[in-house]
């Protein structure tokens, strides 16, 4: 017998157990609400049979009713129309195919390109990767100094997963109402999740997230503490809000299904929409930690402005898309723009297609790309009424320092100098700018020497050339010292390896080295007179270029070298000139005709008499001129 029932008993199915969860959900609904269910009954046999009940009939009954309800909703639509207008955050919806911004677009970061493709690919095939049992990747944090292009390539992502991409301002989400915040971001996603239903996935972009991710553990205006702190928009429910939002539980959060799921008609298990919150930030220091943890952020990409290797692809993109001339070198643009980012480059290439079209040329020159990449770094140029002697004084001063530069630091080149003071340049009524040639990190002994007598050059140039000195110097020997400091007690260059920088702040951390502040003002001297020695072998580059610069107010890159590679030549002349003076110093010669040979004695002489091949005529006072 009990043979037969086994064989007979048939297991249960899949239908069977969906079928008894249905109605169990549905049993446990009706329990719960059938005094809801009896009342609707009672409300519907009232309004509808015409029955008095305590000398109040139907139609007077639903007559006040929709007063009431008038005058209810007449209030609700007031403060929703007030927080619908407060929760409006700055955001951008670009659905697929409405921009043109693909991988082809982003130059200068081939392994940050790399890394963006692989989680591109993920976006795309989400489905098989969730079938190996992966987890899609839910947020991506850029960070980097600014105008690296981090937006930009959150658009290129969004571009080539074929996804409907949100841009959003972090800051926008810091409401001016408590709660506000929390609304803005619940909603955001869930249109994000919506809209991941229908395309298979989706981006939101949040710009600065570090304006509502800062850690909760700092100290600030309404940080959560007190009533006006917290009603006036304080506290941290926006970071709660987005924390929960990008890591949400197993719940269902369309509207449809949630009513299924109350009546018992849907059981099946919550997805999880594919959406990538990717977060740019300057500072990723101050996010809050929870926001760094898997499961939210779980990539930290940091993209740094262009290499020296991949600056020239970033330059001929950006320089190809406007009129420029053919013969413009884009290496000699690359060892200008060291360190400049991608949005940097594109500025200065657009201000330099200004200056061609104010200039009424159809296409932009390499001297336009210059004058613009000053424009950009000293500002605009403000010409002052100077008298002759501060002219003077200003021209040898800067003249100095763009000489030694030029003699001493072989991976810079001399880019600018001038006499006007340039709007970013604060406190400088004149300045030289030498430019690095590459990357710069690291500098050895001779470097650091180097720039301590470049520093110094300004006061030997008064002390040799004008016999006086002038009271501008105090910036140069302020980074002088500092070279030397750390020159003695920090770089290990003078036989000391002490480090003053491991006694911190203290009053006795300069002490720590024997004799440090002879040693310091030794160096400088032996620095000073190296530099005066440099002079007095180059005085005709020296003064080509100071007398060059009064009178035309500021020198660039080629002028300057010009001036020197033309001092240099006639110093290297009269030198092998004066070799052969006694050859052509006598007093007949065979066809017995009386010569005067041509013998310099001063270099100010022989500034004189080849003021034809300068094309300068110098005016200046020997008695200023201290050889």
């Amino acid at each position: 017998m009990s043979t037969n029932t086994t064989r007979t008993r048939r297991p249960r199915n899949d239908l069977d157990k969906a079928i008894d969860l249905g109605l169990d959900q549905f049993g446990r609904f009706f329990r719960r609400a059938w005094w809801w269910i009896a009342l609707s009954i009672f409300a519907l046999w009232f309004f509808t049979s015409g029955v008095t009940i305590a000398g109040l009939d139907g139609g007077t009954a639903l007559s006040g009713i929709i007063q009431i309800t008038f005058a209810i909703c007449y209030i609700l639509i007031q403060f929703v129309a007030l927080f619908w207008f407060l929760a409006r955050p700055r955001l951008y919806w670009v659905m697929p195919g409405e921009t043109g911004v693909t991988f082809d677009d982003y130059k200068g970061n081939p392994e940050v390109l790399e890394s963006a493709r692989r989680i591109v690919a993920l976006l795309r095939g989400v489905k098989e990767f969730q079938q190996m049992g992966g987890n899609p990747i839910r947020g991506l944090l850029l960070s980097g100094p600014p105008g690296t292009g981090k937006s930009y390539l959150a658009q290129c992502m969004s571009t080539e997963a074929g996804v409907p991409f949100a841009y959003a301002s972090a800051a926008s989400f810091k409401a001016m109402f408590m709660g506000i915040d929390v609304l803005m971001i619940s909603k955001l996603y869930r249109k994000a999740r919506r809209l991941a239903r229908e395309y298979g996935g989706c981006v939101i972009f949040m710009d600065e997230v570090d304006a509502i991710g800062g850690s909760r553990g700092a100290t600030g205006m309404g940080g959560g503490m007190g009533m006006m702190g917290g009603m006036m928009g304080g506290g941290s429910g926006g970071l709660n809000q987005l924390l929960m939002e990008m890591d949400p539980p197993n719940i269902e959060t369309g509207w449809f299904k949630k009513i299924l799921r109350t009546l018992g008609l849907y059981h099946g298990r919550a997805q999880q929409e594919p959406v990538l919150t990717i977060g740019a930030t300057n500072i990723p220091d101050a996010l809050d930690r929870a926001l760094l943890r898997p499961g939210r952020f779980d990539r930290q990409i940091n993209i740094a402005p262009p290499t020296d290797k991949y600056r020239p692809e970033v330059i001929e993109y950006y320089l190809h898309k406007v009129e420029h001339e053919e013969d413009i070198s884009i290496t000699a643009l690359s060892a200008r723009f060291v360190s400049y980012t991608p949005v940097a480059i594109k500025h200065v290439i657009n201000e330099a297609t200004i200056i061609a079209h104010f200039n009424r040329r159809a296409r932009v020159t390499y001297k336009d790309l210059t004058e613009a990449q000053d424009l950009h770094e000293f500002g605009l140029r403000q010409i002052s009424e100077l008298t002759e002697i501060e002219r003077r004084r200003l021209a040898y001063h800067e003249a100095g320092h763009i000489v030694a530069s030029y003699y001493l630091m072989d991976r810079y080149f001399p880019a600018y100098v001038t006499i006007h003071m340039r709007g970013d340049v604060e406190g400088a009524a004149a300045f030289a700018a030498p430019r690095p040639k590459e990357t710069i990190v690291t500098r050895n002994r001779e470097d650091v020497l180097a720039r301590i007598q470049v520093c110094l050059a300004s006061r030997a140039a008064e002390e040799l050339f004008l016999n006086t000195s002038l009271n501008g110097v105090t910036g140069d020997f302020k980074t002088a010292t500092q070279e030397a400091v750390y020159y003695i007690g920090a770089y290990g260059m003078d036989t000391t390896i002490t480090s003053f920088l491991a006694f911190g702040d203290s009053g006795n951390a300069l002490s720590a080295v024997p004799r440090f502040a002879e040693r310091v003002e030794a160096l400088l001297q032996s620095q000073l007179n190296a530099v005066k020695q440099l002079f007095v072998e180059h005085s005709e580059a020296m003064i080509a270029v100071a007398e060059a610069l009064i009178d035309k107010d500021e020198l660039v890159t080629e002028e300057i070298k010009e001036l020197i590679d033309r001092a240099d030549a006639r110093c290297a002349f009269q030198n092998v000139f004066g070799a052969f003076t006694p050859m052509l110093t006598t007093e007949h010669n065979n066809n017995g005709h009386h010569h005067h040979a041509y013998k310099p004695t001063r270099s100010t002489d022989l500034a004189q008499s080849d003021s034809n091949m300068m094309n300068f005529n110098f005016q200046f006072n020997e008695s200023d001129i201290q050889a």
